[in-house]
């Protein structure tokens, strides 16, 4: 049975009107500075990647230039999904849920979607089947693409508190973590780091929250 909703006091049309449009001011003031951050967003300087990373794909081992799939951008969902995890992060579980009826849209706006685990690929293979997801999923099993994109920290570093999350200003843990990073490539396929968000970051992916948001009991996050 749903909880009764708290009841605050009742006002008229007019008394709500004029609360509603001292909100609308502050919900325009956020879209222009929502606007504002993804400009400076798109602007930031892109980072040569040097490391040849290997991905295990269901056509075989991948270079991360092939993960782009013939567009110029690469969108890589770090998922935490680790060798011996039994279920997937219920988290990441959530976002993925949006990916497969959004993909289409950016796909055709020449951004492709990858998401990627450390866990083993007939792992990840069983997963996506049981969860009905259609969206690629790579493994990077043995290699060093999550430690080095900040979603990877070994119990020594945990231990010695080096595991710095969403650039030092969280505690990590030993094991796996969340997070978006996007990829360009150029023309002569030199591939480029361009931005990468973590922890409270990716909620803007999660339409259903935003939804669930404009509703009175609303679902915010109090995570890092």
């Amino acid at each position: 049975m749903n909880a009764v909703l708290p009841q605050p006091k009742s006002v008229s049309r007019d008394e709500w009107l004029t609360a509603r449009l001292d909100l609308l001011a502050r919900e325009r003031e956020l879209t222009r500075m929502r606007d504002a951050v993804a400009a400076q967003r798109r602007a930031l300087p892109w980072v040569r990647v040097e490391t040849p990373y290997v991905f295990q794909t269901i056509d075989g081992p991948k270079r991360l230039g092939a993960l782009f799939a013939g567009k110029s951008q690469l969108a890589i969902y770090h998922f935490m999904l680790a060798p011996g995890d039994a279920a997937p992060c219920h988290g990441c579980a959530f976002l993925a849920d949006h990916v497969d009826g959004a993909r289409q849209h950016f796909e055709n706006a020449d951004l492709a979607f990858v998401a990627v685990s450390r866990a083993p690929l007939d792992d990840i293979l069983e997963v996506r089947w049981r969860m009905g997801w259609r969206f690629p999923w790579v493994s990077s099993e043995g290699g060093s693409f999550n430690a080095d994109f900040g979603v990877y920290y070994t119990a020594e570093q945990a231990a010695a508190g080096e595991a710095l999350y969403n650039y030092g200003t969280s505690p990590g843990w030993a094991g796996d973590a969340h997070g978006v990073s996007i990829f360009a490539r150029d023309e002569t396929g030199q591939v480029f780091h361009t931005y990468s968000t973590y922890a409270r970051g990716a909620e803007s992916l999660l339409g259903a929250m935003n939804w669930l948001d404009l509703a009175l009991r609303g679902e915010t996050s109090t995570g890092p």
